[in-house]
């Protein structure tokens, strides 16, 4: 099997299919394009990540961040998170205290308590592997991929890619210091910053948001296509609308991978009757958004570019592991 996330189609058959259990008090089970599940009284979340990156402060704010953005996306307000690390017998002590304390700080940053730190040492990884749980109380009705409908807006904040550029501008500054400036790498360094969509998630709330997705793994292409598949629905999007940095585009073209299947942790997906509302609202409160397309009653998911039309693919590989082999 491919490093990363699991392909769509062994999801379905190698672990929807194997869940037979049923209990009353769960309302919402995790499936594709909803990796989140809920009681009447808890919506919990949990993410894993495992690259090998040096910079464990960079580590800890991304396996930090999966999850609370995948919670904040749902529109339920944060309670706090947990992580459970599994330790490489090759790491030291001062290794593992050192991330215990980047993804407290991540926590912390977040505004969210690290309840749990749940460690085990094993010979079963040669890395550092963390999965968070964030668990947040649901408000009124959860927001979900499938409550996506026929004509209602897609819209993308921030930019896409922004999580793969601030991880390849510090994990491999000095090879991109051959071609690049320091102040441009710097400045795709600063992208860490727009990884919380929790603003976003609560302006998009109050102004009739149907969906809200957070984009992580695989880009804006797995997200848009998890989107669609969990509603049923067809997609019409304008590639010339996704919002994407300057910056982004030169890094990814340097290292020969495609940014809209990039990590793009800081990129929220949402959907609504009135996307022009939604958009307002959002930039009004000091955000980026944009509508990139529209949802439609056709089982198509269309790429527009000019005159040219093609179709999303299924969810693939993040990009970056061809970087970090």
């Amino acid at each position: 099997m491919k490093n990363g996330k699991i392909s769509e189609s062994i999801y379905k058959r190698s672990v929807l299919k194997q869940l037979h259990t049923e209990n009353e008090l769960c309302v919402k089970s995790a499936t594709v394009g909803e990796e989140f599940a809920a009681t009447t009284d808890a919506v919990v979340s949990s993410q894993s990540f495992d690259l090998d990156l040096a910079n464990k402060d960079m580590f800890a704010m991304v396996a930090v961040y999966r999850a609370i953005n995948s919670v904040a996306a749902t529109g339920a307000k944060l309670i706090g998170i947990t992580a459970s690390i599994m330790v490489p017998t090759i790491a030291n002590e001062a290794d593992f205290r050192e991330l215990v304390k980047a993804i407290d700080a991540a926590c912390g940053k977040a505004g969210v308590k690290l309840m749990q730190v749940n460690p085990v040492v094993t010979r079963a990884c040669k890395t550092f592997v963390v999965t968070c749980t964030a668990i947040g109380e649901p408000q009124k009705e959860l927001i979900k991929a499938s409550n996506l409908k026929p004509g209602m807006d897609i819209i993308a904040t921030n930019y896409v890619g922004l999580e793969g550029t601030a991880i390849l501008a510090i994990e491999k500054e000095e090879e991109l210091k051959k071609r690049y400036t320091v102040p441009f790498i710097n400045k795709a360094k600063m992208y860490v910053e727009y990884f919380p969509i929790i603003s976003e998630a609560a302006v998009a709330v109050q102004s009739g948001a149907d969906v809200m997705l957070s984009v992580s793994e695989g880009g804006i292409f797995a997200s848009l296509w998890e989107m669609a598949e969990a509603a049923g629905v067809g997609l019409d999007i304008d590639l010339k609308k996704i919002p994407i940095r300057q910056e982004t585009v030169e890094i990814c073209e340097y290292f020969d991978i495609n940014p809209y299947k990039l990590m793009s942790q800081g990129c929220l997906l949402i959907a609504g009757k009135d996307g022009n509302k939604i958009v307002r609202e959002i930039t009004g409160a000091g955000g980026e958004a944009a509508i990139i397309g529209i949802a439609t009653d056709s089982n198509d998911r269309v790429l527009i570019q000019g005159e040219e039309r093609r179709f999303l693919e299924t969810a693939q590989t993040d990009e970056i592991y061809k970087v970090f082999k």
